[in-house]
């Protein structure tokens, strides 16, 4: 059957994301030198964010709360005030950020629509994940938008259902193998991986992807014409 639906991430795969976290860690570690080396103190905040993930999701909000957790913890509770005090505005900064696309994303979804349905499938904090995709300004591309908590099979099974296509009719683009692609490829639709240069460590895979459903593109005008290759 003819793939029907194309589904794109949002984070590092039509805006900057991934960038905004690392530089937000950096200023925290920097924050915290005193108490342990800033290479100790990104691991014990990496720590900390696995731990909560199922308590808060993926997001900025849940990120703040595990580094003012992180801090408390190495701090063994004598955090000054004005330490939490900026841990709270680094996240408020990150908040405030612009939606930088990248490079060709509004052309790409121009020259795909009426060939497609073109949906938005990405995870995240619904009410961050909202004021990003308004900002953005591309809403008005999109047929459905589906702001998950995870993305696992199940989780793209019920967009499948609710979208009343075949897994097949389906391809998935997104920077992330883990998130993106490979829960897709298992229900037998497709996907193309655009990679972001940064990536976090827990949306890392380290093996090699090879299906014959499935394409690596270097950027996303180049996945767009990847897409008549499953035809």
């Amino acid at each position: 059957m003819p793939i029907r639906v194309i589904a794109f991430d949002a984070d590092d795969t039509l805006w900057i994301n991934e960038t905004y976290f690392r530089e937000a860690e950096e200023k925290f570690a920097s924050l915290l030198e005193d108490f342990l080396p800033q290479h100790a103190i990104m691991k014990e905040l990496y720590r900390t964010e696995i731990a909560n993930l199922s308590l808060y999701g993926y997001g900025i909000k849940g990120f703040m709360l595990s580094m003012i957790e992180t801090a408390l913890r190495i701090s063994e509770q004598q955090l000054p005030i004005r330490l939490v005090e900026r841990i709270i505005q680094i996240g408020q900064e990150m908040l405030a950020k612009p939606v930088d696309l990248l490079p060709g994303v509004e052309e790409v979804l121009k020259s795909l629509q009426g060939d497609y349905r073109i949906v938005l499938a990405t995870k995240g904090d619904l009410v961050d994940q909202e004021r990003k995709l308004y900002k953005s300004g591309l809403e008005g591309y999109f047929h459905h938008i589906e702001i998950m908590s995870e993305k696992k099979p199940a989780d793209y099974q019920k967009l499948i259902r609710h979208l009343d296509i075949q897994a097949n009719e389906l391809l998935m683009i997104g920077n992330s193998l883990k998130s993106d692609i490979l829960p897709v490829l298992e229900l037998g639709g497709y996907g193309i991986h655009v990679p972001f240069h940064t990536t976090w460590v827990h949306e890392q895979v380290e093996h090699e992807v090879v299906h014959e459903r499935f394409l690596t593109a270097a950027h996303l005008g180049e996945a767009a014409g990847l897409i008549h290759s499953f035809s």
